[in-house]
């Protein structure tokens, strides 16, 4: 591994499938942990695309590409948060956890064993690197490209368009650098599902989004997804799979297992 002081875990997909809700799970549960946020280098509103009549905050155009970059550049040379990112993300509302205490105390348990005395993760804790989880709703796209050069671990949700749907409706809506937004009537039809299809339809079969995935592109690009279960995976089993996911790529990465 390169000389970095932070592993940087991108986790994706589309708006509403989870993504923020695993990363505060996984900041709980690993430690030397902290969580950046793509919306938090979204431009300014009066900047931003205008589609369908429709001010368009789920697009490549939305984001400063350049800003994260250099945000993820400060993060693998200082392991630490960047400074110059007054976030606002932790001030929106993601609704109450659906994963029970008992699947979180049980994740808890399997990272204190593997952080044990003789254990891999032992090791990995002692090279004093840190983790960055940064969540993300457009991270894996050609149009993030040097974004996506810059992750080291890559995990992929997937989700249903009802379940996105229902999930993005339900929510209050979103702090901004101007105030607050609220998604107007029809936005989720109009803006976040086209959006999300079109900019991931590379990753599955015939790029039908709630299909299947194509793993010779995964396993080319290092995006990590639970292939073969399905849409709308409950998050308990999404929390284990993680886990599993990181402790692996960490020693990889870090102490070089599994490498020729």
């Amino acid at each position: 591994m390169e000389d970095k002081k932070a592993i940087v875990v991108g986790i994706s997909g589309c708006s509403s499938s989870g993504k923020t809700t695993l990363a505060r799970l996984l900041r709980d549960i690993f430690s030397n942990t902290f969580i950046l946020h793509e919306d938090d280098f979204y431009k300014p509103e009066e900047q931003l695309p205008v589609k369908d009549g429709l001010v368009d905050w789920d697009c490549a155009e939305a984001i400063s590409v350049p800003d994260m970059e250099a945000a993820l550049r400060h993060i693998h040379q200082t392991g630490t948060f960047p400074t110059f990112i007054a976030s606002k993300e932790d001030q929106n509302t993601i609704g109450a956890c659906p994963v029970p205490d008992s699947a979180i105390s049980a994740q808890k348990a399997r990272v204190a064993s593997w952080l044990g005395p003789g254990q891999p993760g032992r090791a990995v804790l002692a090279s004093g690197v840190n983790i960055c989880l940064l969540d993300g709703f457009l991270l894996y796209t050609p149009a993030v490209a040097p974004v996506m050069a810059g992750l080291d671990i890559k995990l992929f949700l997937l989700v249903s368009r009802s379940k996105a749907t229902r999930r993005r409706e339900a929510r209050d809506g979103y702090v901004t650098l101007e105030g607050f937004w609220k998604d107007p009537p029809g936005y989720v039809d109009h803006i976040v599902w086209p959006n999300y299809a079109e900019s991931h339809a590379w990753l599955f079969e015939e790029g039908d989004v709630e299909g299947r995935l194509r793993k010779d592109v995964l396993r080319e690009n290092g995006i990590q997804a639970q292939v073969g279960s399905g849409l709308d995976v409950d998050m308990s089993t999404t929390l284990e799979w993680a886990v599993g996911v990181i402790m692996g790529e960490l020693e990889r990465l870090v102490l070089g297992k599994g490498e020729s």
